[in-house]
This record gives structure tokens, sequence and C-alpha cells, in this order.
């Protein structure tokens, strides 16, 4: 947790008494963010408590943490092989991505990939689900244009990183939108089945469209390439969330006691039943009550980059009305909600030393500051990132305790893949990140991959397997 050291004391100026009194009530405003290993283990508990209850029959519908079955049983062995085009839809950008998988005499295969950006307008996230889906589609048709590919039917794994309730591989039930989509008409649908409408509607390509997946759980398979001990995924990003593979007798929602399956466990909603009350601080209850989902994803919003930039500002403009902060004057800017943006933190944090970025960012919302108001900025981003980062790596900690047991190992050797905005651009979130996971999991050796092919190419792989299995099937 950031402190107030004797380097920064050792640059204040004359009235040094006056400013280490201003400096003491900042840090002891700051001090509400540090977690102790005590509480931190206690988030773990309560995690493992609503993941029990999201698994088991009769308390998955009130638990917080739903734990979705994503009927993702096996992981690629490397004998499929093909083209296949993956959709990766989990933000306002949509990517569409072509990916050969080719066979490999040292890795059992090799794959390449080309993929293409779309940004999808507000209309069509806040529109119609006929509107987002048939945008989709145009969006597939102009990436089959671009690559010679429309008189192909080539099939197609879907990363698709909301809420959804699996009835098998190809049939999810969107149980709710997240990170600022409100489209009308899906909740309550199969997201295939919508993609398959407008890919009908348009009549100009066709697509076999195998397999759903979140972007957990394409991530966890794309990073089982480089390493074949992946079984949890993870994305930090906008949003937080995790998978991990999962006992089949400790999936009472899916027949079956042999094996494991891939769970997503949706942990972004810990909490929407009280379970972080104790937790919670004023700035955090300021961004849940003006966010487009009031009362839901509490946890996300402790941890995610939607919010992580808007949580400092609202910390600053506390130092600021208790007279701590730029002279007790805020801009206009910085009274503006969504002004503070996350990237902002990451630069902050990553800052030399010479202020230079610090102040920079300051200038740009309307801030002339000092430099004792520099470092103060910084110990305030410090105070919420390093939050962010141990209560993520407390629900971490939880599941892969949670594995551990269920497989009743002394000693648990695990990969985790993780990819996400904040993990991978964030200077220090890593290295917190890390640490804490590895305090709390004493039994376990855990290794961390991160992602860089992203999400699109474990959905490309997952629909390998889909296809290969599906082929096993027809066969005498």
């Amino acid at each position: 947790m950031p402190c107030l050291t004797l380097a920064h004391r050792q640059r204040i100026p004359s009235d040094f008494e006056s400013v280490l009194e201003k400096l003491l009530v900042v840090d002891q405003i700051l001090s509400e963010f540090l977690l102790s290993k005590e509480e931190l283990e206690e988030v773990m508990r309560r995690m493992r408590r609503e993941m029990e209850r999201g698994l088991r029959v009769e308390t998955h519908d009130e638990a917080s943490v739903k734990m979705l079955p994503t009927y993702v049983r096996s992981t690629p062995e490397g004998s499929e092989v093909g083209d296949f085009l993956a959709l990766d839809l989990g933000g306002t950008n949509f990517r569409v991505m072509l990916v050969k998988v080719g066979e490999d005499e040292e890795r059992g295969w090799k794959v390449e990939t080309k993929h293409h950006m779309y940004s999808i307008p507000e209309d069509a996230m806040t529109g119609t689900a006929e509107m987002l889906f048939d945008y989709i589609a145009g969006c597939i048709s102009d990436f089959l244009d671009k690559h010679n590919l429309k008189h192909k039917k080539l099939p197609l794994g879907f990363t698709f990183s909301f809420p959804v309730r699996h009835e098998d591989l190809d049939k999810g039930i969107l149980l709710n939108w997240t990170k600022g989509f409100k489209a009308s008409g899906a909740e309550g649908n199969n997201v295939v089945g919508l993609l398959r409408d407008a890919i009908k509607r348009r009549g100009d390509f066709e697509m076999d469209v195998v397999a759903m997946v979140n972007d957990t759980v394409a991530t966890m398979i794309s990073c089982y390439y480089e390493d074949r001990s992946c079984e949890v995924g993870m994305i930090v990003g906008t949003g937080c969330n995790a998978c991990y593979m999962e006992e089949m007798r400790k999936v009472e929602l899916v027949e079956g006691e042999e094996g494991r399956m891939c769970v997503n466990t949706e942990w972004g909603a810990f909490g929407d039943n009280g379970e972080l009350e104790d937790f919670r601080l004023e700035y955090d209850r300021v961004v849940d009550e003006t966010s487009l989902n009031p009362g839901h994803q509490l946890y996300e919003k402790l941890i995610g980059g939607k919010y992580m930039g808007e949580l400092v500002r609202l910390v600053l403009l506390k130092l600021v009305n208790e007279d701590l902060l730029f002279n007790g004057e805020a801009s206009d800017l910085l009274k503006t909600r969504g002004a503070f943006e996350t990237r902002f933190v990451s630069q902050i944090e990553s800052d030399t030393g010479d202020r230079k970025q610090i102040y920079n960012i300051l200038s740009s919302l309307g801030i002339l500051p000092s430099e004792l108001d520099c470092d103060i900025v910084r110990l305030a981003c410090e105070s919420v990132s390093t939050r962010a980062a141990h209560m993520c790596g407390a629900g971490l900690a939880g599941v892969i305790n949670q594995m551990r047991e269920r497989r009743c190992q002394e000693e648990l050797k695990i990969t985790v893949g993780v990819d996400g905005s904040v993990y991978k651009l964030h200077p220090r979130f890593k290295e917190r990140f890390h640490k804490l996971v590895w305090e709390m999991t004493p039994h376990c050796e855990i290794t961390f991959i991160q992602s860089e092919e992203g999400s699109g190419r474990g959905a490309a792989l997952i629909s390998a397997v889909a296809c290969k299995m599906a082929a096993c099937m027809l066969t005498p």
C-alpha cells in the first residue's frame, strides 16, 4: 500500500509542519483502500461460499456467483486442422478473425491468424437486438469480402463476453447485458440464434456457427496452446471475470459425473447479495449509483477498467473538498463524471519521478498542480489500483485453492491464462496481483501466461474441437 515516504517529505517546502499535517490526513483518507491479510482471506472465503452456491441446483438461482456450465469438456489435442472464423464481442470493439489451424511436428499444431477490428456504434449497443446482430453480420460480410472468402462456408466460433446460460456448446441464453450494452430483445434469447437469423437476413454468405464461448474460456484455451497446464482463464480489462476446469460431479446443473467441464464463474456479480458491503467505500457507492446497472456487478466495479478512473476522480474530489489538494479548487473537467480516464491511472503510475507525465495529465484537465499535488495524485492512483489487484487476487486464490482441494492434491501445479487491458497495460497491477495470489495459495505452484493472440484464437480452437467431435460422432 502506498504511504508517505521520507523521499516525499524531503521534497516538502519550508512550511514543513503544516504540509506534513496535510499529508498525514491524506494518508489517513487513502488508508481506507488498504486491505489486511485477514480481510482478503475473508473475501476469499465468501467468494468460495458463493461459488459453491452457484454450482448447486437448490441455491443456484439465488447465488451471486452463477458458475455457468460452458459445455467445454475437452481441450485441443493438436490434431484439429482447418480454417475457422472467430468473432469476439465483449465491449465497444468487435473483432472478426480468420484462424488457420495446421499440423506441426513439435507442438501438434500451428495457428495463423488474420483479423480486423470494428467499432460498434452506440445506437447498435442500445437499440434492438436485430440492429446489433445485423451490424455484426455486416462486419462479417465486410471481412469475408476483404479476404475473398464469401464462397466458403466456414465453421465459426463466437466469443461472447456476457452472462449466458448455456444449453449446449452452440446454444446459450443471454441472462443480462453488461458493459453498457442495452440492446432490447436479446436478454432471455439464444444468442447464436440471433446471430444465425441476422446472417440469414443478409443472405450474401453462409456460416456454420459451431461454438459460443465466454472470453475467459477462449483465453484459457488460447493459452493452453502455449502451456498444457492452463486450466484457468481470466479477464482483467473493462470488466473482470474468470473460468476454470471444475470436476463434473460438482457441476449439478449438468448431467454426468466423469471428467471436468469449464465453468464460467461470472464472478463480477459477487457482492450483489450484500457479500461485500463491509468492504465498499463511499466512492464505490457513488460509482455504482451512477452506473447503467446500479446494484449489479459490484465486485467488478472494484476492479474493472471501466470504473477505476472514476474511482480515482471521486477520491481526488474528496481531497479537494477537504482542502488537501489543488488549493481546495477543482476544475470543471475534474468535476465531470468520466473525465478522469482509467488510462490516466496507468500513465500516472508509470511516471519516472520527474512528475512530467502527471503534470501533463492534470493540465489537460484544467489544473496547474504543484509538485506536492502531483505526488498526492499518484498516491491516490496507487491506492485504488492496489486495492483492485488485491481484491482480484483474493478471488483467484479462492478458485485455485478450491481446485486443489477438489482434486485431493497436496500440491497443485497450474497455469492461469490472463487477458485484458488493465492486466496488460497497468505498470504495477500484474506484479501486485501475482504476489497476492501466491501468498494466498501456499500449496499451489501457479504460473501466469499473458494471452497474446486474445480470445479469438481460443474460440477458433474450441470450434476446431467441436468440429472434430461432431465428425467422430458421424463416423460409423
